[in-house]
């Protein structure tokens, strides 16, 4: 079959600067945008007949893609360890047979993927299709030509034009834009903010202590953990923190953060964009970012969070199963797995994640509702089937049959669809909690469920609540009717100078905050500190770092 072709990697380029210039946290208020293009309009780039072979000449929003002749794409392939890619996948098939849609594949392991993915580009050995990529990470290759400016094009895509503005993604798609006014990415988009983090807890342990509600904000949080750590003698500490041995709390500091008005964990940046006086400040050194890390600290001080913070997630998993801590970070995605080892155990032990709290901010998420990606290459303008290409993206990754079929499949092989729309999947096929017994899995056998084929899970609230377990549903519902979105930050659209002296300054900043984190966390060093770390971060260049993107604010108007 042709898509079993495949490319060696080139190992043999230079990493380009670091993507700095679409910093996306707001704490709040009118985002300085003026109004302007909606972010679905094109430069009127006109595609001509010696490009079009094999694209539709009826193709629009709603129209099923099927090449007029078969097409082969060059594929980066994101090859994840979880469900390792197979030539025969049905995946491959249905779009050889389907839409005829071929691959040529260049397979890059996940651990290696981002810096594989930079050296290809870096090399001139990139595919037309690089997909797993987050807005922001294409910023390091505009400068050198690499990538196609997706926005000039987009009159080719109706059905991501038709989703933006339905969705109202306007604003955040007009922060992709860089210095030149365009923009060299197609970002996974959602209909909802994805809210998937947040803390499991022994229902069980926190019924002892007498707690029936979940905490309104982290602070009673706290407090709670206080009555479960006397209620339950037995326990080492009530909360055992996972995901944080490689970035510090990484999960709790990033769901934590906008409800204090900063950014934390995995979700820290630098920049943190103060609606009040529509300037960037410097993130970690706020007073924000203060408030954040002295609650968890005060946990730690307390003796209610164990101080173990760069433990493995096998060990802070194996805490809560056996019963010495009553309260991990978790995932919806985590909720069967938790439940599984516990009955492994031979435990009998109820859990469930508790709502989002908010804090001193307000109840709030996040404000993005754009995803992992793709870019393409700038070499695709360049081939025979170049429209055919545009219009197989926009209905694999935008359209409602596209994402479908990335999710669920193939109706009548992998899922029954009822009359009401309602999908079943087979009964020997499994995915997360459906059908978790089941000998084959949606992924690892078909290929669907791929980030490589699949951007933002889903994209529509229909389709991502399709392939959620009632409780599941009802959890993101309620954390969706209990907060609030963050506005959108305008984007500091940085020019190659800029980005160039900002990359250098960004990540020797960023260690500086994490290990400075970590110490006030456990308490290694003192919150009364706080000024002497202040004082060495501004020898870092966090001012500088910041007057870089207000000056490019300034010039935006």
């Amino acid at each position: 079959m042709r898509n079993t072709r495949k490319r060696a990697a080139v190992a043999a380029a230079s990493l380009t600067t670091l993507a700095l210039g679409l910093a996306a946290c707001s704490s709040g208020g009118d985002t300085g945008e003026d109004g302007g293009d909606t972010g679905t309009q094109g430069a009127g780039v006109t595609i001509d007949a010696e490009h079009s072979v094999g694209a539709m000449e009826d193709f629009a929003a709603g129209t099923t893609f099927k090449a007029t002749e078969p097409i082969d794409l060059s594929l980066m392939y994101r090859d994840h360890p979880n469900y390792p890619v197979k030539d025969d996948w049905s995946v491959f098939q249905h779009l050889e047979a389907d839409h005829n849609v071929t691959f040529t594949r260049t397979d890059i392991p996940l651990a290696d993927w981002d810096q594989k993915k930079a050296l290809l580009i870096g090399s001139g050995e990139s595919s037309e299709l690089m997909p797993v990529t987050y807005p922001g990470q294409e910023t390091q290759f505009v400068s050198g030509g690499a990538l196609l400016p997706v926005s000039d094009y987009l009159e080719y895509m109706p059905n991501y034009s038709k989703k933006i503005e339905d969705w109202g993604l306007q604003e955040e798609i007009e922060n992709l834009r860089q210095d030149d006014g365009k923009y060299y990415i197609l970002p996974g988009i959602r209909e909802i903010p994805d809210v998937q983090y947040s803390v499991m807890i022994n229902d069980d342990m926190w019924k002892k202590a007498g707690i029936t509600e979940d905490p309104a904000t982290w602070e009673e949080f706290g407090e709670d953990l206080k009555k479960v750590q006397e209620a339950n003698p037995g326990l080492d500490h009530a909360f055992s923190d996972r995901w944080t041995d490689v970035t510090i709390t990484g999960a709790l500091l990033n769901v934590m953060g906008p409800n204090f008005a900063a950014a934390g964990g995995w979700g820290y940046n630098n920049a943190w964009y103060d609606a009040d006086s529509g300037k960037y400040v410097f993130n970690g050194t706020s007073d924000a970012y203060r408030e954040l890390l002295t609650t968890v600290h005060g946990w730690v001080d307390s003796g209610v969070m164990d101080p173990e913070i760069t433990q493995s997630d096998d060990q802070a998993r194996q805490k809560f199963v056996s019963g010495k801590s009553a309260a991990v970070s978790s995932n919806t995605q985590e909720i069967t797995a938790y439940r599984t080892a516990i009955a492994d155990a031979d435990k009998d032990i109820t859990t469930r994640l508790l709502t989002i709290p908010g804090g001193p901010a307000g109840s709030n998420l996040a404000a993005s509702r754009l995803s992992s990606g793709l870019m393409i290459s700038a070499d695709a303008a360049e081939q025979p089937h170049f429209k055919a290409l545009l219009q197989y993206v926009d209905w694999q990754y935008y359209s409602d049959e596209g994402i479908e079929f990335a999710q669920w499949g193939v109706d009548g092989e992998t899922y029954a669809k009822g009359s009401d729309g309602a999908r079943t999947l087979n009964d020997d096929i499994g995915w997360n909690a459906i059908n978790p017994d089941a000998p084959k899995m949606l992924n690892t056998d078909f290929g669907y469920s791929n980030g490589v084929f699949l951007l933002a899970n889903g994209s529509s609230q229909e389709l991502l609540e399709s392939v959620m377990s009632d409780e599941v549903k009802e959890w993101t519902r309620a954390v969706l009717d209990a907060k609030e979105a963050l506005p959108v930050a305008p984007a500091a659209r940085l020019n190659e100078m800029e980005l160039e002296q900002n990359a250098l300054l960004d990540t020797q900043l960023k260690d500086a905050v994490q290990a400075a984190t970590a110490a006030f966390i456990t308490g290694q060093r003192s919150l009364d500190d706080w000024d002497a770390y202040v004082a060495e971060i501004e020898g870092l260049g966090a001012t500088q770092f910041v007057d870089t993107m207000n000056t490019a604010l300034e010039r935006q108007g």
